[in-house]
């Protein structure tokens, strides 16, 4: 796999457009799943426009092609083993900025327990009122967070070792 390289500006916003998580990562490389950024333990991040955030442990994002959601993987000892964001399509704006609309629903899996657990069902309902989601959206992400459900229940790939291999590029 290639070494780190490139920075790259990661951008989550809300349906509004307004600025939510956002960090500076590092390119590791692309497989079959899509683009992989890294980070080292004792790492930064914001929500929104607030204070720095420091994440202790080391953590890989996955940016798959053309899909409703990214997925966080992160280093141990986090409780959470994998974190993912059910959202719009990962947009390129550049290469090196990526951004995409974080439309609340979030599908996690924590450290040692095999089955994982949809969350955040409340707020993906409130926000379709606030923003006014197109139905198109609703269904795009119901039906992206039960595929993630059902592929990491299941054990399978990238949710099982492949983004193990990713983290030993940033520990």
């Amino acid at each position: 796999m290639p070494r780190m390289s490139d920075d790259v500006r990661v951008r989550y916003r809300k349906y509004d457009r307004s600025l939510h998580w956002n960090m500076e990562m590092r390119r590791l490389g692309e497989d079959e799943h899509g683009v992989w950024l890294g980070v080292p333990a004792d790492n930064v991040m914001r929500k929104g426009h607030g204070p720095d955030i420091s994440f202790p442990e080391a953590y890989v994002l996955l940016f798959p092609h053309d899909q409703w959601w990214t997925a966080t993987f992160n280093a141990a000892p986090r409780s959470t083993e994998i974190y993912c964001d059910i959202t719009t399509p990962p947009q390129w704006m550049s290469a090196t900025e990526v951004t995409m609309i974080d439309l609340d629903l979030d599908v996690v899996r924590k450290r040692g327990v095999p089955a994982p657990v949809l969350i955040d069902e409340d707020e993906f309902a409130e926000h379709q009122i606030r923003y006014g989601y197109p139905a198109d959206v609703i269904a795009q992400a119901a039906e992206a967070a039960q595929w993630l459900m059902r592929q990491i229940g299941d054990g399978a790939e990238p949710f099982t070792t492949v983004y193990r291999e990713w983290l030993t590029h940033v520990e």
